[in-house]
């Protein structure tokens, strides 16, 4: 009977552990399919394109939709009017409107509210897609709106 050198069962058994791990290493390093959004924005506005092109660069999949009619489809997600700004977009059954923060949406999908979804009414500069260098570095405060199922808001988070 012939016995193996210590070094190829020390290796043998550190290949054999490695590949094992593999399962495991591939589950934990695949990546989550991206999160699809819908988007209904004016044809000719330039501030969603870069809202468009914020929550992409942050692993979002978003298709847009140019429509004419921006309060119909904010009125079917389900987002009241007076919460209206200049695109309404649709994320796993909630409603987005405005410039709400890429951070923010990954917060409403993990936090699950009870709620029609996030708005940030208006324009405000300094907020994602109305902070370009055609803005000069303007920003003014604003808050993402957490919006009821009753209509009624709360603020989700304050950018000051």
């Amino acid at each position: 009977m012939r016995a193996e050198p210590v070094a190829t069962n020390s290796l043998r058994r550190t290949v054999l552990a490695a590949l094992a791990l593999l399962p495991a290493a591939a589950w934990a390093g695949a990546s989550q399919p991206a999160t699809a959004v819908k988007v209904w924005k004016s044809p000719t506005c330039g501030c969603c394109k870069d809202w468009v092109a914020h929550l992409q660069a942050n692993g979002f999949l978003v298709t847009t939709y140019e429509v004419d009619d921006l309060p119909a489809a904010r009125g079917k997600a389900g987002m009241p009017d007076r919460y209206g700004s200049c695109h309404t977009a649709v994320v796993e059954g909630y409603a987005l409107e405005g410039h709400v923060p890429a951070r923010e949406i990954r917060r409403l999908l993990r936090e699950r509210p009870a709620a029609v979804g996030l708005a940030v009414p208006g324009m405000p500069l300094g907020s994602p897609g109305m902070d370009g260098p055609e803005y000069g570095g303007r920003r003014t405060p604003y808050d993402v709106l957490l919006v009821m199922r009753d209509g009624k808001a709360k603020v989700f988070q304050a950018y000051p």
